[in-house]
């Protein structure tokens, strides 16, 4: 038999789904069929495309495999490496052919990716630095060895590499300020505190590919003549937080860290500081507070922290994927990374995809692509073929997307100018379904329960545009909580001292911007269009359809439902609580609302 690499995902979603055990399963396969010396197994980092863990590549074939199980294991072994034959149910199904697609490099979620940041993810072992100087990591820090630090920045600034964390801010110029503020002491700050429900980016990198981040740290301390870095990562990564320090602890016996790197007078300290996942952390100033030791609140700026950051030293603040990027712009340069993007937004951005789509997981796009391409091609549209209604991008303090403007193109501008922003990279489909009154009460909950208090504008603003949402969501709103509401909004975005409270209002603007009809609907017609506001909804039986199985009956908890078994039932208006139960129960779609 022909040596075989088989390569398992190890990142936190497939290990949810079972790829530990999947592991577990094939060594003991191996060991039971004398395979130990024929096979080498790999546990990787995140693969990406979550929806289809546990994923299982055997190469030199490059034969991808998903959703496996222990129990495909003895199939696997003795099918595909022993008899050399396809194990076809394995494999992922075209949608539209339903014919399995055996290399990843075919399959629609894969094929219009660009993968920068994530080169090395999923690919090698996160926790062999012997894989990753194989693929080129660290030829990049041994070239700005040899640079002065001003020659480093111009290359990065040449890149046009823009912030992945937040506004977009250009990473050279960031980098130039603190260089030129001259001081006996400098700080590089990785922020990894990814706060974003549903966003994963920044901890898929961390667990697949650590090195690269600690090797974008270094360059950027030798930039800005720093030598000692935090990483800031959440408490809640624990494997990403093991993953790096075994990085840390390999890379300073290699020389790649630490004292008298690669045989140079450059040192260099890389510490790791563990956050307690309050969201408002992942704003750079209280961020820095929180290494500091103090309460995680954002402080007044200017001063900006490359000028006064951490302990009052000039600190540079960049996020895991801006850094993940940054070996590949040294060791390729700045011209090569400029042809990749649009003219204001270089590169490529990672995007959590979640929600109402087929294929959920992280994608790498380039810079330009538009959203109808992120979510029918490498999405694959929506699950059960409902219509797509609007996604939502930037995170919950982003804005809501509608049908009409699918085609616009990813980048900084172009989502700012629709009231977006692209944020940390959380991109959350919704299809018809979706209440977006209810939409923009739930993201603001969030931020309003994030927010530390210190401003008036966000915590007291926020508090507010809340209640009103909550009171039009019980049917209870007022003609002028429209106008109130956009007023309000307004005098949190622009009042707030940090981007917490001064992009909070974004989901509140954009559907308002673009669904006010539902507002209305809510408003002046006592209705939710969505169907999803039960204080709005009103349940009957469509006697035509129902057949007095009694399923509902057995799950109303407020007995509202009344009817002769194989009769039709009836519904009780002044008892129904409208909890849906009954919807969810019935089988024949018998049960409507008005």
């Amino acid at each position: 038999m022909q040596e075989k690499h088989i390569l398992i995902c190890a990142g936190t979603g497939c290990i949810s789904s079972g790829s530990m055990q999947v592991y577990e399963a094939l060594k003991k396969e191996l060991q039971k069929q004398r395979l130990e010396s024929k096979v080498r197994i790999i546990l990787s980092g995140c693969h990406g495309f979550c929806e289809k863990g546990p994923i299982f590549i055997v190469y030199p074939e490059d034969i991808f495999y998903c959703g496996v199980s222990a129990e495909d294991v003895p199939a696997l072994v003795t099918e595909h490496l022993l008899q050399g034959k396809i194990v076809e149910r394995l494999l992922y199904k075209d949608a539209q052919t339903g014919e399995g697609i055996t290399s990843h490099a075919e399959i629609p979620f894969y094929s219009k990716q660009k993968r920068l940041a994530l080169r090395n993810c999923g690919v090698i072992d996160p926790e062999n630095i012997d894989e990753y100087i194989m693929r080129g990591v660290y030829q990049g820090l041994e070239r700005v060895l040899r640079m002065e630090p001003q020659e480093i920045i111009n290359e990065v600034k040449g890149s046009g590499l823009r912030g992945r964390g937040g506004a977009g801010f250009p990473t050279g110029m960031k980098w130039e300020f603190a260089y030129h503020n001259r001081q006996d002491k400098k700080y590089v700050v990785c922020n990894a505190d990814e706060g974003d429900p549903g966003a994963f980016m920044d901890r898929s990198v961390l667990e697949g590919d650590p090195h690269a981040v600690l090797e974008g740290i270094m360059i950027a301390g030798r930039a800005i003549g720093s030598d000692e870095a935090y990483i800031y990562v959440r408490a809640e990564y624990p494997l990403a937080i093991r993953r790096l320090r075994t990085a840390i602890a390999q890379a300073e016996a290699y020389r790649v860290a630490g004292e008298n790197i690669l045989g140079s007078e450059f040192n260099f300290k890389i510490n790791i500081k563990e956050g307690a996942g309050a969201f408002v952390c992942g704003e750079e100033t209280a961020l820095l507070a929180s290494i500091e030791g103090a309460r995680g609140m954002p402080r007044p700026r200017p001063p900006f922290p490359a000028f006064k950051g951490l302990w009052e030293k000039p600190t540079c603040i960049n996020n895991v994927e801006t850094l993940a990027n940054v070996p590949l712009i040294i060791r390729k340069g700045s011209a090569w990374y400029t042809t990749i993007g649009t003219e204001g937004s270089k590169g490529t951005k990672i995007f959590a995809l979640t929600g109402k789509v087929n294929n959920t997981g992280l994608c790498e796009v380039p810079m330009g692509i538009t959203l109808r391409e992120i979510i029918f091609d490498i999405g694959g549209g929506l699950q059960g073929g409902k219509k797509f209604k609007a996604v939502q991008i930037g995170g919950p303090s982003g804005g809501c997307i509608p049908e009409s403007l699918l085609d616009l193109p990813v980048d900084y501008d172009s989502l700012h100018s629709a009231g977006a922003m692209m944020g940390s990279g959380g991109m959350v489909v919704m299809d018809e379904g979706t209440c977006m009154v209810d939409l923009a009460r739930y993201f603001l909950a969030f931020t309003q329960s994030e927010s530390c208090g210190k401003c008036t504008p966000c915590r007291e603003g926020t508090k507010r545009m809340l209640e009103i949402l909550e009171r039009i969501t019980q049917g209870k709103g007022k003609a002028e909580d429209i106008p109130r509401l956009e007023r309000l909004a307004l005098a949190v975005k622009d009042g707030s001292l940090c981007g917490l409270g001064q992009t909070a209002p974004n989901p509140v603007l954009t559907t308002l911007r673009y669904f006010r009809d539902e507002y209305e609907a809510h408003i002046l017609e006592h209705r939710c269009p969505a169907g999803q506001c039960s204080a709005l909804l009103t349940y009957y039986i469509d006697a035509e359809l129902c057949t007095g199985c009694r399923a509902c009956t057995r799950v109303c908890p407020a007995e509202a439902i009344t009817g002769e078994k194989k009769e039709p039932h009836v519904i009780d208006e002044e008892k129904c609580i409208s909890c849906g139960n009954c919807v969810e129960r019935c089988k024949f779609d018998a049960i409507k609302t008005k």
